[in-house]
């Protein structure tokens, strides 16, 4: 018999044969940074369970950005560890909070850089739960008035975008009528439309100091067995008025990943979390993963899925390698 006329091989031959044909392609701007901001003065505390990654004071937010900006990554997202906790995480929304005050230092000091701040309770809660505790569970309801108030706080201070990442019903819908009402109507909602009740958080827990004193999660976060609720939550999300969805952990759910994109006309994001990051790196320090293959291929396999927005640990250092 003939060899087949078709040989895929010959598209494969070389590295610049292999750019000519590559179907998906990674950019800097298409990664966010998380960063983790702390109180104090020239802090930066290594987090263990994530290699290259720290809690880091105001002043040094800003020279991380300011390191960070020329790679041309997307933009940053801001997780305020406060200085005190309560029942009512205040630290959440008030006006000297500390992710008012890093937004504030971030615009004066890189007017240009997107900023996105996570909108949720669990690191301002003397109990590390998303909302308030009422009988033991998180009422709902009443949640939604600390969320657009900390959204609005946000805004106030110059915050580009506010992630909402709690997963209360409604709260999308609270959130942007509060800003709308204030006069923010151009403050763009990233909502972490499917977050769910992850094993991949715990890295973060310790980087955010947010693990709940009591049960876990579940009655919010969403079950992960589940696919059709998580297009039904992102469908109410965009009812709602977010402006991009987001999925939450992304390498295990890849699939809604590409459901999500081929189903809503708006930016899908996804966020590689910390578990993700740390399994990663945990096998590359010993040896078993080469690190720049590694990273860079999860992070194509998340924009392959569909991702626009990958929020990632990996930012800077694929930045550099794609720049």
């Amino acid at each position: 018999m003939p060899f087949p006329t078709h040989r895929k091989r010959r598209l494969r031959s070389s590295e610049p044969m292999r750019r000519l044909v590559r179907e998906t392609h990674l950019e800097p701007s298409q990664f966010v940074l998380p960063l983790f901001v702390c109180p104090g003065e020239g802090i930066r505390k290594a987090i263990t369970s994530m290699p290259g990654n720290y809690q880091l004071s105001v002043d040094e937010l800003v020279r991380e950005c300011e390191g960070a900006a020329p790679l041309g990554i997307g933009g940053v997202i801001l997780f305020g560890i406060p200085d005190a906790k309560d029942e009512h995480a205040s630290g959440a929304y008030a006006d000297d909070g500390i992710v008012q005050q890093a937004v504030r230092a971030l615009k004066r000091a890189l007017p240009n850089l997107l900023v996105i701040t996570d909108v949720c309770n669990c690191e301002y809660t003397s109990h590390g739960h998303c909302g308030m505790v009422v009988d033991g569970d998180v009422d709902n309801d009443a949640t939604l008035a600390w969320l657009a108030e900390s959204a609005l706080s946000h805004a106030r201070v110059g915050a580009d975008i506010v992630a909402p990442s709690d997963m209360m019903d409604g709260r999308v819908g609270a959130i942007r009528h509060s800003l709308d009402a204030h006069g923010f109507t151009n403050t763009a909602i990233l909502a972490y439309a499917a977050k769910f009740a992850s094993a991949f958080y715990g890295p973060f827990r310790e980087a955010a100091e947010s693990a709940p004193q009591f049960g876990d999660r579940r009655t919010y976060q969403m079950d992960p067995p589940n696919a059709r609720e998580a297009m039904h939550e992102m469908a109410l999300d965009l009812e709602e008025g977010a402006d991009m969805l987001m999925v939450k952990p992304a390498m295990p759910y890849l699939d809604l990943i590409r459901q999500a994109y081929d189903r809503f006309p708006v930016p899908i994001s996804a966020y590689q979390v910390s578990g993700e990051f740390s399994m990663i790196m945990a096998a590359v320090e010993r040896g078993w993963l080469d690190y720049e293959r590694t990273m860079m291929e999860s992070l194509i396999a998340i924009r392959r899925a569909g991702a626009s927005i990958i929020l990632t640990y990996f930012a800077r250092d694929a930045a550099r390698i794609l720049s």
